[in-house]
């Protein structure tokens, strides 16, 4: 569903600067000085409205979250739900899951969330998609040393694909689940998986764990297939 444009977004936006980081890439490396005694830092992709963000801050306050959000006119309704929270342990960046790289030193993240990310359904389109092995070798190189991602969807197929792509690129999982919530609510939810919830759907989860690992090399082009791909 394509999100409806907020009335007003520059100004709310420049209201809660506080709480939003403007220049995300001066950050890296650095990420701690935001608060300094942070137990750990974490990073939640795809933060949407922010119910999930704020409450996971409010339950855990000595946790530095950086929520990262592509959308303004949903990040600005999550960077408002944090100001009135009166939260001061989470940082907002608008971008993209695809710089993480380029946002955070080696070994600077404790975990990754992943909430109900878009399933990109299509053969074609699975390169798009968040548990997708180009990703979680972008995960790879800023989680620490047994770093973790904590995924959920709603999107049964999506998750019975990224359950065999997340352990071949150097995960191990635990706490997969394909009905988290067969017996009542268990933690924090986003606005869908609330919404999933009263409707009866299952959620599925689990956590990645991240592991030594060494990429293999990619086997050499044969020269002939080259030569028919450029024709």
């Amino acid at each position: 569903m394509r999100m409806r444009k907020k009335k007003n977004l520059v100004p709310r936006m420049e209201e809660c600067r506080d709480c939003w980081i403007t220049d995300p890439f001066e950050h890296k490396g650095h990420w701690r000085e935001l608060m300094p005694r942070a137990r750990e830092i974490r990073v939640e992709l795809g933060c949407g409205k922010g119910r999930f963000t704020a409450d996971t801050a409010k339950a855990e306050p000595d946790v530095l979250l950086i929520a990262v959000e592509k959308v303004p006119d949903a990040m600005v309704v999550a960077m408002e739900r944090v100001k009135n929270a009166g939260l001061t342990n989470v940082f907002f960046i608008d971008g993209d899951a695809a710089l993480l790289g380029e946002l955070f030193a080696p070994g600077e993240v404790d975990r990754i969330y992943i909430n109900f990310c878009d399933p990109w359904p299509k053969s074609n389109q699975k390169k798009r998609r968040l548990t997708h092995g180009n990703f979680l070798k972008v995960y790879r190189k800023v989680l620490k040393d047994g770093g973790q991602i904590h995924f959920k969807t709603d999107n049964d197929k999506l998750y019975e694909w990224s359950i065999e792509e997340i352990p071949r690129f150097g995960f191990t999982l635990s706490e997969v689940t394909r009905d988290l919530h067969a017996d009542g609510p268990v933690g924090v939810m986003t606005d869908y998986e609330a919404k999933f919830y009263a409707e009866g759907k299952n959620i599925n989860r689990c956590v990645a764990t991240m592991v030594d690992w060494t990429e293999p090399e990619e086997p050499a082009e044969d020269p002939e297939e080259a030569a028919e791909s450029e024709a």
